[in-house]
C-alpha cells in the first residue's frame, strides 16, 4: 500500500500538491465568509456582482454568477450577477474596437455602479485586461475583490481585498478558487437566512 510520501505518479503528485495548498488556503479562507456576508448585503439591497477571468478562471467566475442567479443549495430569490466574459458579442466587439486590455473595463463602465462588487479571478494575478478592470472598478466606486495565485502580484495591489492561493500549478490554484467560490456562496446563503429570520 502506497503512502503519501512515496507516491510519484503525476496523478498522486497532483493530489499531494492540492492537499498541501489546501492547508495553507484554510488559514485565509475566513475572507470568503466576509465576502459572502458583504455580497448578501449588496445584492440584497439591489446591487450587483460583476465577475471576470480568463480561460479556466473565466469558468470559475461564471460558476459563481450561476450560483447567485440560480441557487447554491436551497431555493431562494435570484440575484444580479453578471459574468463579463460570457457576452461574446460585447467582448469580441470591444476587443476589436478598443483592444483586449479594455474587454472587461468597458463592461465595468457600462454595468457597474458605486457600491457594486467586482470579483476578478486570475491564476497569475498579472492579466492586463483584469488589471484594467480593477482600476476602472475602483475609480467607479465598486468594491474590487480578487482571487489570485501566489502573492505578491499586480492584481493584489489593484484590489480592495484579495485571497491569494499559494500553489505551484495553475490547476491547483483554480481548484482552490472553486472551493473559495463555494465558500462565498455558502456564506452568502447563510447571511440571507439570518436576515430573513
Amino acid at each position: 500500500m502506497s503512502t503519501r510520501s512515496t507516491r510519484t505518479s503525476p496523478v498522486a503528485s497532483h493530489c499531494d500538491e492540492l492537499l498541501d495548498a489546501l492547508g495553507a488556503f484554510s488559514d485565509s479562507a475566513y475572507i470568503t465568509e466576509r465576502w459572502g456576508e458583504r455580497l448578501a448585503a449588496v445584492l440584497g439591497g439591489g446591487g450587483r456582482l460583476l465577475a471576470a477571468g480568463n480561460g479556466g478562471s473565466a469558468a470559475q467566475a461564471q460558476h459563481l454568477t450561476a450560483e447567485l442567479v440560480g441557487r447554491y443549495l436551497d431555493d431562494r430569490p435570484a440575484f444580479s450577477a453578471i459574468a463579463l466574459h460570457a457576452d461574446t458579442s460585447s467582448t469580441t466587439a470591444i476587443a476589436n474596437d478598443y483592444g483586449v486590455d479594455e474587454v472587461f473595463a468597458r463592461q465595468v463602465r457600462a454595468h457597474g455602479r458605486p457600491g457594486d462588487v467586482l470579483m476578478l479571478l486570475s491564476t497569475s494575478g498579472a492579466s492586463a485586461n483584469l488589471l484594467s478592470a480593477a482600476h476602472t472598478g475602483r475609480a467607479a466606486g465598486l468594491r474590487v475583490w480578487t482571487l489570485t495565485g501566489p502573492a505578491p502580484n499586480p492584481l493584489l495591489a489593484g484590489s480592495d481585498e484579495a485571497l491569494c492561493v499559494s500553489a505551484a500549478s495553475a490547476a491547483t490554484i483554480q481548484e482552490l478558487h472553486l472551493v473559495a467560490v463555494h465558500m462565498v456562496c455558502a456564506a452568502f446563503d447563510a447571511a440571507l437566512e439570518r436576515e430573513g429570520s
